[in-house]
């Protein structure tokens, strides 16, 4: 089962949701969420009150539209494309990430977001 989630940037809001890891429901308690996104490639991350460790199944290789936690960082990344550590055309973090749900639309987002554009998320 997952948790429906809206995130919203720049007047365009996407719906996403939360799967059921630890991770994903330490995120799911500390909704609502307002950051200010970094964006690195077609990845956007902002950081989040969430301390969560590195889970078993941990990957820097994800899918499209994942969105995921970042412990060294404590933030929330949503990947919409490749990043400077891809090596193909898959979306790679920079280190190890907690995939912990997913977003539709990321055509919405991809290439519309911008460095330091506010970004809110929630339930």
């Amino acid at each position: 089962m997952s948790r429906e989630i809206k995130i919203e940037t720049g007047g365009l809001e996407v719906t996403g949701w939360l799967n059921e890891t630890a991770t994903a429901n330490k995120v799911w308690e500390a909704l609502p969420i307002t950051g200010n996104m970094n964006v690195w490639g077609d990845e956007i991350y902002f950081p989040i009150p969430v301390d969560a460790e590195l889970e078993q199944n941990a990957t820097e290789v994800v899918n499209l539209g994942d969105i995921a936690y970042w412990p060294k960082g404590k933030a929330m990344c949503i990947f919409l494309g490749k990043t400077p550590a891809s090596t193909g055309d898959e979306p790679r973090a920079v280190s190890p990430v907690n995939v912990i749900g997913g977003i539709e639309g990321v055509e919405t987002l991809l290439g519309k977001v911008k460095q330091g554009d506010t970004i809110n998320v929630r339930r």
